[in-house]
């Protein structure tokens, strides 16, 4: 089971899936999963990928089954978030990868292109927010004082189950699906999971766009509750090689609900950097 170890850093956990031919050095594409989720939210993905590149999936610190050894407080910022995922890269033995975040993991993307370029050959923002709106915010707080305070009253599970019917999945979604999710969210660290949560409520992405130099993707659903069509106009207006993708969807998990079509795009659009062919006969 691989894991990154430093001193004083918490131990970092990653999933690696690679059915790439050996002798064709294939690159190494990182996907980064969201707010409060784990690894194991990009399954569905991986059958498309992992022929044609090495496929990292990172647990963020605390989450998944990266440790929590560290302090919430002081220590899950997003500086420490990045570093984390430069250490990964290193780990590898990677100069560089391919990066595709969802949601939340796409703004540490974001942040990791832009201060650290000539780590990332690309990057893809599956559903990714600039900013976390006032609007957002109050959606997810149910009514409650903030967030926060719904997590804590309601309970974690519930209040997943109760935001994933108003933003992240269509009425007629498979209630399988939905109780898979609740079930996997439940699984993490109620402490980190606020912590996150903190963080990405504070993070204003938009400072970053500019300095972003790798080709960037962007896969978002047509009108989303998260994204907005002022946050894809700063996204459209600041990043200076940006191919825009929008999946037939009002609802935020583009990520599950068409991971077929995402993770073409994906591998197309890596592909196509890479100069290499990413079909077989």
């Amino acid at each position: 089971m691989p894991f990154v170890t430093r001193p004083h850093q918490p131990k970092l956990h990653y999933e690696l899936d690679d059915f790439t031919d050996p002798w064709r050095n294939a690159p190494y594409l990182i996907l980064q999963h969201g707010h409060g989720r784990s690894s194991r939210f990009w399954y569905s993905w991986v059958p498309y990928l992992s022929r044609y590149y090495k496929v990292v999936r990172p647990d963020v610190r605390g989450l998944g089954q990266s440790s929590a050894d560290f302090d919430l407080e002081r220590e899950f910022t997003l500086d420490a978030c990045v570093g984390d995922l430069v250490a990964v890269i290193e780990h590898l033995g990677a100069e560089s990868a391919h990066f595709c975040g969802e949601s939340m993991g796409g703004m540490l993307g974001i942040a990791l292109a832009a201060a650290h370029p000539q780590r990332v050959r690309t990057l893809t923002l599956v559903a990714t927010p600039v900013y976390i709106s006032e609007r957002t915010k109050q959606t997810y707080a149910l009514g409650h004082a903030s967030e926060t305070e719904a997590k804590k009253e309601m309970g974690m599970q519930a209040w997943v189950a109760a935001t994933n019917r108003t933003t992240r999945f269509p009425p007629e979604a498979d209630p399988a699906l939905l109780a898979w999710y609740e079930g996997e969210f439940a699984r993490n660290r109620p402490e980190v999971q606020l912590a996150m949560s903190k963080l990405a409520n504070g993070v204003n992405a938009g400072a970053f766009l500019p300095r972003i130099q790798a080709p960037v993707l962007g896969l978002y659903p047509t009108s989303g509750p998260i994204t907005s069509a002022e946050q894809e106009q700063l996204l459209t207006a600041n990043i200076r090689n940006l191919r825009m993708v929008h999946l037939p969807s009002r609802y935020h998990k583009v990520q599950l609900l068409f991971p077929a079509t995402c993770a073409r795009h994906l591998l197309h659009f890596a592909a196509q950097h890479d100069g290499i062919a990413c079909h077989e006969s």
